[in-house]
């Protein structure tokens, strides 16, 4: 992987693009326990089903300067501003190299292992919450006698831009 990464910063360089952050020399991945694991899929989840940071969440791009929304570890929304070649750093850094996948397409989260997985879930005896059912909503009853009302027809009414 450092590879990809050197390979980058020599192409951010070559277009004049300098990263003021301290790039490190080995790349070691930070492994720690995480408890029963709820925390770590909150955080995964970020990542896994969506991109790193959708369009939504940048607020400006001005003057070299990009500012952009984002959540810490404890969920904090946190505002920063950073120069535009810090801020692709930061972007590409989540970026994987041609012969690495997803999280989500490969070993027990791959689409075709639900069966291993249940099988994995049984052997360690997780309990999964029942799963969400909405509230069925209350039928609309008839002001006069208080029965039942059945809607035979839905009205919606055209909405049209005011005219300049």
């Amino acid at each position: 992987m450092a590879g990809f990464f050197s390979k980058l910063l020599e192409g951010m360089r070559r277009v004049g693009l300098r990263v003021n952050a301290p790039i490190p020399r080995d790349w070691v991945v930070h492994c720690k326990s995480i408890g029963q694991g709820e925390k770590a899929l909150v955080i995964l989840g970020r990542y896994l089903y969506r991109g790193v940071l959708s369009e939504k969440n940048i607020l400006s791009d001005r003057d070299g300067m990009v500012t952009f929304r984002t959540r810490d570890n404890t969920g904090k929304e946190m505002i920063q501003s950073v120069t535009g070649a810090e801020f692709l750093w930061m972007l590409l850094r989540h970026v994987l190299p041609k012969r690495f996948r997803r999280a989500r397409d490969y070993g027990l989260l791959h689409g075709n292992r639900k069966g291993l997985l249940q099988t994995v879930q049984l052997l360690l005896r997780v309990v999964l919450p029942e799963p969400w059912q909405p509230e069925p909503k209350p039928p609309i009853r008839c002001p006069q006698c208080g029965g039942v009302m059945e809607i035979a027809a839905v009205r919606v009414r055209l909405l049209r831009p005011p005219l300049r």
